[in-house]
């Protein structure tokens, strides 16, 4: 079974129905995420693989148009700088080689994680739950990737300018061949 994630019921949507998913709501940033993600994996059946998905911001210097599908290579945790915990993990590899396969014009990068919106990464691509999710995941023994889709500017203050429903109908779209690439 595929664990697929995401901090919202709408960023969920896509996978409504599919076989061989179970879908799971997080809530929104790393707390409420590592919270639900690390009780899930301590019930019930283990799933084979974890696909986390959202929404996401991009730096406006990355060049990464809003709509455009992107690939966690990896995850950064931003809210320390400390040595002492872990901070950057990679997605499994064979996961994100066959999202790569089944979307070949996604942007692979690493994607920052953060509580406050245009918190402290400086990755090109910023969101608020994937490095919990990773984190949880790599501590269980699963694999797992991120896959978020761009809804705005990284800092633009106008709200108007974000464009969640562009992003949320993507990642809609793409979820039914995401899954079917992970199974």
């Amino acid at each position: 079974m595929l664990l697929v994630i995401a901090a919202t019921d709408g960023e969920l949507r896509g996978v409504t129905g599919l076989p061989g998913v179970e879908r799971l709501t997080c809530g929104i940033g790393p707390v409420d995420a590592a919270i639900a993600v690390s009780r899930r994996l301590a019930r019930g059946s283990r799933p084979r693989a974890i696909l986390h998905v959202g929404i996401a911001g991009a730096r406006s210097t990355a060049d990464i148009p809003i709509g455009t599908v992107v690939v966690g290579a990896a995850s950064t945790y931003a809210d320390t700088q400390s040595h002492l915990v872990t901070r950057e993990l990679p997605g499994d590899a064979e996961l994100v080689a066959k999202v790569r396969a089944a979307f070949p014009d996604a942007v692979a990068t690493v994607i920052g994680t953060a509580a406050d919106v245009g918190g402290t990464t400086d990755t090109e691509v910023e969101a608020m739950e994937g490095f919990a999710v990773l984190r949880a995941a790599d501590v269980a023994g699963v694999p797992a990737v991120e896959v978020r889709v761009i809804s705005n500017e990284v800092g633009e203050p106008d709200r108007a300018r974000w464009d969640f429903e562009l992003a949320l109908d993507t990642l809609a779209a793409a979820l039914p061949k995401l899954v079917l690439a992970l199974q």
